[in-house]
């Protein structure tokens, strides 16, 4: 059963009873924004519903306000990203409603914004939809549309299943915005004083980054060089004889100067005073909660990513400040080697499965063939997932090859298809867009050079869409690993026990837990990874182990 949640005019809620097929089986409900919370209240208590609306992030964090949870939901906008590319769905199905967009994988906005609401409707609640969104019906075609484009499908249980944990997610994503991981303030401030200095007044270096520059400049001969302007700094070492092309660490760590270890500890310093320092305290930590916003399949593969604040890429020197409160503890959970079991799994490769049973992966790997080198064999593996079949992982290749046929034979089965323009598919159903205007254009070629940039182009969709098929199925298992775990800390809950998912990233989970529930969430970690892994792969031998630590701060996980 579904009940279907959207906006009326006047900042009013309709709530509609739909069958399985998405046609409405009982009358229309009209409530008031302030009334929306109890009627969502009162309904899931009796019927246990799925919940339907346009985008969760619209819907749920009022009700979280009000104290209401729900169980699940069918998030209309993130089912129709999917079912818009997937090789799984006829092309006859067309989205009625707009679709979210995507975020780089790799780039966080520049600087520190300061936070939003935790919702743009938050407060009013659907007024702003009421005038530019889809109303009730258009919703409820949507509804019907997807679910009969999945019945459709030769795949309908896989994509089922990928609906529902995204639209999982969804509630999880938001969930954990509201909870907030425990951050220490005064702790991060000390960790900033003692490597960057007192805080300065605003727009002037703390003291000890200040003190680095003056090295730099000295070492370089440039009194007025301001390090932070890479035409400055270039000129600078230019002159100094130092002909780097860019100011990347990577590139300045080949030259022999002075000025080279005291540039890159400045770079690290200042990195951290911009990405974490402290206008990201001010921006990101309210009432003791790190608060980011997550964005559920923001990167093309699948994966999360967020809005500001940097919440995919805590650094190491500031993880101390996420600590659990007096009586608490945080339950790191990790998916050890996520991705190189996802393909094991993936190809239905028995030996790989093998090496990875009861063991680390790259250790069994490197007993079964690399003469115990665990290093190499890390390198092999890696390089055929991710595309780096050149140079040490080129030579590694061959034997990775001899021994896991069928694990290799499926990303390179991959990157031949994105090369030649082809849609690769994950193990639920999300698909790889349409080739892009640059790679059509580089495909039509007349001369020789031409032909060569076509040729470098094509080989960097097949480097994507390589990982694209492991990255995104292991993205699947997360969320299916996460929804499940959502359930049994509920249940734990349930006991009157504090136990909340308070932080993502890929592959791990850290959960806020009283002292006496710490154990209990530790163990529902470990089933629901278990749990994931058979609701993915019902039948095939591959294990998906965590790394599990119960401490008081983030660092000590690590």
């Amino acid at each position: 059963m579904y009940e279907l949640v959207a906006p009326a005019p006047g900042g009013a809620a309709l709530i509609r009873r739909l069958g399985r097929t998405g046609r409405p089986t009982g009358d229309t409900e009209c409530v008031a924004q302030a009334e929306l919370p109890e009627a969502v209240r009162r309904i899931e208590q009796r019927h246990g519903p799925r919940w339907v609306w346009e985008r969760t992030a619209e819907v749920y964090p009022a009700l979280l306000t009000a104290g209401v949870e729900v169980d699940r939901c069918h998030d209309l906008s993130l089912s129709a990203a999917i079912l818009a590319s997937s090789a799984f769905v006829s092309p006859a199905y067309t989205p009625r409603i707009g679709l979210p967009g995507s975020t780089d994988p790799d780039a966080e906005p520049a600087g520190v914004l300061a936070p939003g609401p935790l919702s743009p409707f938050q407060g009013t609640l659907f007024e702003p939809a009421a005038a530019r969104g889809p109303g009730i019906d258009e919703l409820e075609d949507e509804l019907q549309s997807q679910l009969a484009a999945v019945a459709r499908s030769p795949a309908a249980s896989r994509l089922r299943l990928l609906l529902a944990a995204e639209s999982a997610g969804a509630l999880i994503a938001i969930e954990m915005q509201q909870a907030g991981m425990p951050w220490d303030a005064a702790v991060h401030d000390a960790l900033l004083t003692a490597r960057l200095g007192p805080r300065p007044s605003p727009g002037a270096r703390p003291a000890l980054l200040e003190a680095k520059a003056g090295e730099l400049r000295t070492l370089l001969g440039a009194p007025r060089l301001n390090p932070d302007s890479p035409r400055e700094l270039m000129q600078a070492l230019h002159r100094a004889g130092v002909e780097a092309r860019t100011t990347r660490a990577w590139e300045l760590r080949q030259f022999r100067h002075p000025a080279i270890t005291p540039l890159l500890e400045y770079k690290k310093m200042a990195r951290l005073l911009s990405a974490n320092g402290w206008a990201w305290i001010d921006a990101w930590v309210r009432d003791g909660r790190f608060r980011p916003e997550y964005v559920v399949g923001g990167v093309v593969t699948g994966r999360w990513a967020s809005r500001g604040g940097g919440a995919l890429q805590i650094p190491a020197e500031v993880r101390s400040a996420a600590r659990a409160l007096p009586g608490h503890r945080l339950v790191v959970a990790d998916a050890a080697q996520l991705e190189p079991r996802v393909l094991a799994a993936l190809a239905g490769d028995g030996a790989m499965a093998e090496a990875a049973r009861g063991q680390d992966l790259y250790a069994g790997i490197a007993a079964s063939g690399f003469g115990g080198d665990r290093t190499q064999a890390k390198v092999a593996l890696l390089g055929a997932i991710y595309g780096a079949t050149t140079g040490e992982s080129g030579r590694l290749m061959p034997q990775l090859t001899r021994m896991y046929p069928r694990a290799v034979a499926l990303v390179e089965q991959a990157a031949r298809d994105g090369e030649r323009g082809l849609t690769v598919t994950t193990h639920l159903g999300r698909s790889t867009p349409a080739p892009s205007a640059r790679w059509r254009a580089s495909q039509r070629t007349t001369t020789a050079e031409e032909q060569r940039r076509g040729d470098a182009v094509a080989r960097d969709r097949g480097r994507f869409t390589r990982n694209f098929i492991v990255q995104g199925t292991a993205a699947e298992w997360a969320e299916c690993w996460m929804a499940d775990l959502r359930g049994r800390l509920r249940r734990i809950r349930r006991q009157g026990l504090t136990a909340e998912l308070v932080y993502f990233l890929h592959d791990e989970v850290v959960i806020h837990a009283e002292e006496a529930a710490a154990e209990a969430c530790a163990a529902a970690a470990r089933e629901a990874a278990r749990a994931a892994g058979r609701l993915l792969f019902p039948g095939v031998p591959v294990e998906f182990p965590l790394t599990v630590a119960v401490v008081r701060s983030y660092d000590q996980a690590k």
